[in-house]
């Protein structure tokens, strides 16, 4: 497949430039830009997919962990504690 992208003279420069700093070609470092904006959408969407996914299971059984408490196991994990994940109750309304 064969494009072409048209830029304008400033950012013509700029691109030159950065793609000097990083040892790259020009057209290497338009290469590893469109990657990472391409993975970085797919991350996004996988992100999305999974809270909708997620957000369905609260709903559907009203079960979730409340933010106090999952500080608190996060906040241990990160202190290198062995805790127990805690376990998912009905929200209070």
């Amino acid at each position: 497949m064969s494009t072409t992208i048209r830029l304008e003279e400033e950012l013509k420069v700029r691109l030159a430039a950065a793609a000097h700093r990083t040892g790259k070609s020009a057209h290497g470092f338009i290469l590893d830009a469109i990657a990472q904006t391409v993975e970085q959408v797919e991350l996004d969407e996988e992100f999305h997919r999974l809270a909708d996914e997620r957000w369905a299971k609260v709903l559907a059984t009203g079960k979730t962990v409340p933010w106090e408490v999952a500080r608190g196991y996060l906040e241990a994990r990160a202190r290198g504690e062995k805790v127990r994940k805690p376990a998912a109750r009905k929200l209070s309304r």
